[in-house]
């Protein structure tokens, strides 16, 4: 059965390019007689609001979606992405890190290292912490994590792939391209890329729908998956809805918010067309 996902944050309004995720992928569901299913992102405990939360219902709900319920929420998930941390620490392929975003930007910006390089995480970590060799012990408690690319692809007997164009992902290339990636917050306790790779496959997700902007990082959830025994879902990134300017829209762009076209009189249906649906 195919079974497709939208996993907003309760962090801010949702906006009209919430809106086509959210039925894009409860479109998709509906045809293929599936299953839609909504998931609260709300690891980021000291912005996630339950007021947030509760617009996320109505707006999706005003919009004609329906999905099962109880709905999971990623906060009650920290055993699960924990144990997994477990695992991958065991295997060796992580090490702890210190550094903050401004140690990082001026480490990678060293005049002996050129120009930074972007990877989907932003700037591309330049190794400042990274071990000569996988470090002993027990798990770090309260400890930023990072997945050591060289020893991670250095697992893998055969190039990574996933169904959106025929995709191949020379795992050669990630360490330059991508570099070690955190998959453990200090304040969060799992990264945005272990959560949604262990909670897509839980919930037998088949289908991934989402923005082009997280295209970069599905090269990241495709390792994961390999080095942890996991399905790989089938992918598509779809076009962003943007402004007049170009701009991709965000949260605090409350002028496009869903609850703001409804409180001025709009329809479900006007949504879908403001949206190219």
């Amino acid at each position: 059965m195919l079974i497709t996902r939208f996993a907003p944050s309760p962090t801010g309004p949702l906006h009209l390019g919430h809106a086509f995720s959210a039925m894009l992928a409860h479109d998709m569901a509906r045809a293929a007689n599936g299953s839609f299913l909504l998931r609260i992102d709300d690891l980021d405990q000291s912005r996630s609001r339950l007021e947030w939360e509760a617009q996320i219902y109505h707006d999706l709900t005003w919009l004609g979606l329906s999905w099962p319920v109880p709905v999971l929420h990623q906060s009650t998930r920290l055993p699960r992405y924990r144990e997994t941390l477990e695992i991958l620490w065991t295997q060796g392929l992580l090490y702890p890190c210190s550094c903050s975003r401004s140690d990082i930007r001026a480490a990678a910006s060293a005049p002996q290292e050129g120009a930074p390089l972007h990877g989907p995480d932003g700037v591309i970590y330049p190794g400042t912490c990274r071990p000569a060799s996988p470090p002993k012990g027990p798990l770090p408690q309260e400890a930023a994590l990072r997945l050591d690319m060289v020893r991670a692809c250095e697992m893998l007997d055969k190039p990574l792939e996933y169904r959106e164009k025929g995709e191949t992902i020379a795992p050669q290339n990630l360490p330059a391209t991508v570099g070690d990636v955190v998959l453990a917050r200090r304040d969060m306790g799992a990264s945005y890329h272990l959560s949604v790779v262990l909670d897509d496959a839980d919930q037998q997700i088949t289908h991934v729908i989402r923005g082009q902007d997280l295209q970069d990082a599905t090269q990241i959830h495709v390792l994961l998956q390999r080095l942890l025994g996991l399905p790989t879902p089938a992918y598509h990134h779809h076009r962003l809805i943007r402004d007049e300017h170009g701009k991709r829209l965000a949260k605090r762009d409350d002028a496009r918010a869903i609850a703001t076209y409804r409180a001025e009189g709009a329809s479900p249906q006007d949504i879908r067309k403001l949206v190219g649906l």
